[in-house]
């Protein structure tokens, strides 16, 4: 039974879909006064957008577009009408954000740079784009020009068709867009069998997943790679679902899991919870066993295969190392180390904590991760009936939550991973809507972080958050204490 969502006050249907129909205007045309133009200035702040010429209208029309796109989306979280009403208005507020420069980071130059290594026969793995070669080296953000790719073979194989079919800058920027966008309706095309599945109204998890603003800000506007890991994500599960226990179904389905991680490591968290729903019935270890082992062949046959044809091999894996080089607070292991800094600042000690405070996260990780594969693995155990679809996708929804928060960074797109299976899955949704909602807010349209420019007080403000959250989800000590027999109500004496 499809969980009850409890009634929205907010705007009517059609006053919140031309409300983020303008907002997606207002931020199109930020990004034309001040968005990140390849001649936008590199490393700007807050007050030196405003001193530009036309800074005071780019930053005018950010925030209130992206209030109204935010505003318009939680208004009707728990009340869309329809699913072809969900995807027309999703469609109506991304076509705006389609036709404007990219917004809100330069990562797409990024890609371009690295795509253009890879085609000029450089090694992206081996050097950074400012070492390759690369003309459009001026673009990049100055700390990644001499990082190697932290992506997959198969990301870099597109970036790769993007440049060719681009020619210049200007069209691989469009390329790219263009390949972000497939991956998207990838994505809109397996939600609603995905929901279906799990017991969700299709209607609000097409709503919760494609509308939001991160998805028109990020992976339209911005034309992240994160579009066409979710796409192949969601299209395995989807074949997962519908065809548990098949040979030739799971194969598909690891093969496209497979892909996904060679667009974006992080979707291998998911690849568990894929094998517990690809088990039609009986949850047995042997049947774990042998529906694993034929998912895992096929991932394993896409990251071969993927990674013979590009000719890179296995480098990719060690450039996943350079993605924690960037240091914001919006991480909250990092959050919590930048404090440990301060406070040892005050004793006149430097703990240069933020590494440790990683990689310890990074072991909680890990530990997290088992624990919500084994809960679900017993609880599919326990009820031994066709709840696999919807218990493994929360396990999975639930993973990608973690390894967000327990990674050592966080861009906002970082945030449309769970958003996209918590939509599928989750009964209540303030708890991750609000978030998402709030990351909104962090990027400027021509890429500036305003993580970058507050760190001190994010450091701490995260810092509190974490331990109010820890505190309040601690058990009391009166939940701890264990209730003898004789202060069973149900318990009749012998």
């Amino acid at each position: 039974m499809a969980p009850r969502s409890a009634p929205i006050v907010g705007l009517a249907p059609r006053s919140a879909r031309y409300a983020g129909l303008a907002g997606a205007v207002l931020l199109a045309v930020a990004g034309h006064l001040g968005g990140a133009l390849p001649d936008t200035p590199l490393g700007g702040t807050p007050a030196s957008i405003w001193r530009a010429p036309d800074g005071p209208a780019t930053l005018t029309c950010w925030l209130i577009g992206t209030a109204l796109l935010v505003g318009a989306w939680w208004s009707l979280r728990g009340s869309v009408s329809s699913t072809r009403w969900a995807y027309v208005t999703a469609g109506l507020w991304a076509l705006p954000l389609l036709v404007a420069p990219p917004l809100g980071s330069r990562d797409v130059y990024s890609y371009a740079c690295q795509g253009w290594t890879y085609a000029h026969g450089v090694d992206p793995y081996t050097v950074g784009v400012a070492a390759g070669g690369c003309p459009w080296l001026d673009t990049v953000a100055p700390i990644w020009r001499d990082t190697p790719a932290p992506y997959g073979p198969v990301f870099v194989l597109l970036a790769a068709l993007a440049v060719g079919l681009g020619g210049g800058l200007t069209g691989t920027i469009v390329a790219l867009r263009v390949i972000a966008v497939a991956g998207l309706l990838l994505a809109a095309l397996c939600l609603p069998g995905l929901a279906r599945a799990a017991g969700i109204p299709p209607r609000r998890a097409v709503w919760l997943a494609l509308a939001g603003p991160l998805v028109g800000i990020h992976l339209v506007a911005g034309a992240h790679n994160d579009a066409v890991m979710l796409g192949l994500l969601l299209c395995g599960l989807l074949i997962v679902v519908r065809r548990p226990g098949r040979p030739a179904a799971l194969l598909l389905a690891g093969a496209l899991l497979g892909l996904a991680v060679t667009v974006k490591a992080t979707a291998v968290v998911v690849v568990p919870f894929a094998v517990l729903a690809g088990m039609p019935d009986r949850h047995t270890v042997r049947a774990l066993l042998r529906h694993g082992g034929w998912l895992a062949a096929g991932l394993l046959a896409a990251l071969l295969v993927t990674s013979a044809a590009s000719g890179l091999g296995f480098g990719w894996v060690g450039g996943l190392t350079h993605s924690g080089d960037s240091e914001q607070w919006t991480s909250p292991p990092t959050a919590v180390g930048f404090v440990v800094d301060y406070a040892g600042a005050l004793v006149g000690r430097d703990p240069q904590a933020v590494p440790g405070v990683r990689a310890v996260a990074l072991l909680l990780l890990v530990g997290v991760l088992v624990v919500l594969w084994w809960r679900a693995w017993q609880t599919l155990r326990r009820r031994n009936e066709r709840a696999g679809p919807r218990v493994a996708l929360h396990g999975a929804a639930l993973a990608l939550v973690a390894t967000v928060v327990l990674s050592p960074v966080f861009h906002p797109w970082y945030a449309t991973w769970p958003l996209a299976l918590l939509a599928l899955t989750a009964a209540r949704t303030t708890w991750f809507v609000l978030p998402a909602a709030a990351a909104a807010f962090l990027a400027l349209p021509d890429g500036t972080n305003l993580a970058r420019v507050t760190k001190a007080p994010g450091a701490l403000a995260m810092t509190a958050l974490l331990l109010t959250v820890l505190l309040r989800s601690a058990p009391s000590p009166t939940s701890l204490i264990r209730r003898s027999p004789g202060d069973n109500p149900d318990r009749t004496p012998g």
